[in-house]
């Protein structure tokens, strides 16, 4: 079996590749970094801040995330949503992810290494 080492930087490689769709799918309304992060974390996809505020800013600047600052709700805080590009890109890694991941299904339903 591979060390834990291995196994762990494997694992972030396999959550890297899905944490922008797993971004994008909660910014259909304007949400703020923090109320994003803890929505995730629900969904068990946890994310650190070093992480996401970065990816937020980049999105931004690709011009697939637009935002807004509100001071009315307490402290000032950026809000982001999705751009209409923002959308369509969505549209089509989740068509993508779909595919992938009814492949990966097949590929280890087939599997002869499943210890299950």
């Amino acid at each position: 079996m591979a060390t834990a080492d291995v196994y762990d930087k494997l694992e972030l490689e396999l959550r890297r590749g899905v944490v922008v769709l797993a971004v994008l799918s909660q910014l259909d309304d304007f949400r703020y970094g923090y109320e994003l992060r803890q929505s995730l974390a629900e969904a068990g996809m946890q994310i650190e801040e070093g992480t996401l505020y970065p990816l937020l800013r980049r999105l931004e600047t690709q011009g697939l995330l637009t935002s807004q600052w509100r001071t009315s709700e307490g402290p000032p805080r950026r809000y982001y949503a999705l751009s209409t590009d923002g959308r369509k890109l969505y549209q089509r890694l989740t068509e993508t992810y779909r595919t992938l991941n009814d492949t990966m299904a097949d590929l280890l339903k087939g599997s002869k290494t499943d210890e299950r």
